[in-house]
């Protein structure tokens, strides 16, 4: 990897409640918080689209015309930004995506790269939500890859466990994947736990040379998690989509503080930030 570190902010998530936590969800949201993040140093944008109905802004929307209003209010907002589309779905029905990915045209968009029992247990022993499969099956993948390619987009593999970090290089080895783009999520209850002694063994079992970062889930001690990626050199990421809170415990008001914060650690692993320019030259996407 270069020696510019390559901020991502993971603006909104899938379904954090709008009511609740600080999170944006109208296309004017998305480009006012998706600015400060870029202010910061963010040269790419990880959108979630949202319903834009009245009290649904907490449930996730697959219309190309609501993923268009707010990919053009963000591009506009912040010129020459990379665009990271979320394409995560249950079951074996793409087409929303796809159809979502093929109208805003995203230089990058996550290819969830294997399933995962997607759990989390309360502090009195219960479950969280019911026990969800997040189901990736290859043939669902390679329907992705298809479509993903056919937009434009690099696929970003979402990595959740070990064995599907070494699933990527099979992919590669048969023809789906050329250059595999890592995204290592780490902090999810029922996968990779956040652990920064985890990161260097985790490397070893990824391609050479291909581009890497890592997404911390949790509260203030994913922070050195961030801390390890930057000193071994990767891509680096946070935003509400992934944690409420700073290094130093407090809530933070919004995703220019958390990217303000990661800017820090890529500064104190003595890395300069990379602007979008050159992101995308160190990525090799499209001008």
């Amino acid at each position: 990897m270069s020696d510019k570190a390559i901020l991502t902010c993971a603006l909104t998530g899938v379904l954090t409640d709008p009511a609740r936590h600080p999170v944006p969800v109208t296309p004017e949201q998305m480009a006012a918080s998706a600015k400060e993040a870029y202010d910061a140093g963010a040269a790419i944008v990880h959108v979630h689209f949202r319903r834009q109905e009245p009290g649904r802004g907490h449930l996730p929307s697959w219309q190309p015309e609501v993923a268009a209003a707010i990919a053009g209010a963000i591009r506009d907002a912040c010129p020459g930004v990379i665009v990271n589309q979320s394409t995560g779905v249950l079951g074996p029905d793409v087409s929303g995506p796809l159809a979502c990915a093929e109208r805003i045209r995203p230089e990058i968009a996550a290819l969830n790269a294997g399933s995962l029992n997607y759990l989390k247990v309360t502090r009195d022993g219960r479950w969280a939500w019911p026990p969800i499969l997040f189901d990736n099956p290859v043939e669902k993948i390679e329907r992705m890859i298809a479509g993903l390619s056919a937009a434009g987009a690099r696929p970003e593999c979402e990595c959740f466990d070990l064995g599907i970090v070494r699933s990527v290089g099979l992919y590669v080895d048969v023809g789906l994947l050329d250059r595999p783009h890592y995204n290592f999520v780490m902090g999810v209850a029922s996968g990779m736990p956040a652990d920064p002694q985890l990161l260097p063994l985790i490397l070893r079992y990824a391609r050479s040379g291909a581009p890497w970062q890592v997404t911390a889930i949790g509260r203030r001690e994913v922070w050195e998690l961030h801390r390890r990626a930057a000193e071994l050199g990767g891509m680096l990421r946070s935003g509400l989509e992934d944690t409420f809170y700073l290094p130093d415990g407090r809530r933070a008001g919004g995703n220019g503080a958390l990217i303000e914060a990661l800017a820090r650690c890529a500064r104190d692993a003595g890395r300069d930030v990379a602007s979008p320019a050159e992101a995308r030259a160190i990525l090799g996407l499209r001008a």
